[in-house]
């Protein structure tokens, strides 16, 4: 619900939510059994989607994308902040540039926040090439 601290920031990579990671190492999991219910297999929707291109959905696109999925319970705001991150982790390009700066002036100040050291990170790369 808060800013996700710069120093944690580069470490999260790519990564947008870490819940497939928390199955993994869960080590009550070791117990569970599989099941044939639906709401328990993996959905793969999401699978090949572009971090750029999903950070340019507004809230009724995310809401309706993101219907009986975990990823709803983070909220519009929250999905956009990581994605702000994995963003400014991610190789340079124009298409990931352009998708930040089209949040700079996001009402969230938490989102602008976010958009504003992704942007930071693609700038000191290029500085560095």
């Amino acid at each position: 619900k808060t800013a996700i601290p710069e120093a944690l920031r580069s470490m999260i990579g790519n990564r947008v939510f870490g819940c497939d990671d928390c199955q993994i190492v869960c080590p009550w999991n070791r117990f569970a059994r599989p099941t044939d219910q639906n709401d328990f297999k993996p959905r793969h929707g999401l699978d090949n989607a572009e971090l750029a291109t999903l950070f340019l959905w507004d809230e009724t696109t995310f809401l309706s994308n993101t219907e009986g999925s975990p990823l709803r319970r983070a909220g519009y705001e929250r999905w956009l902040r990581n994605l702000a991150v994995g963003l400014g982790n991610a190789p340079s390009s124009i298409p990931v540039i352009e998708a930040l700066k089209a949040r700079l002036d996001h009402p969230s100040e938490m989102v602008r926040e976010h958009v504003e050291w992704a942007l930071r990170q693609h700038e000191m790369r290029s500085a560095i090439i």
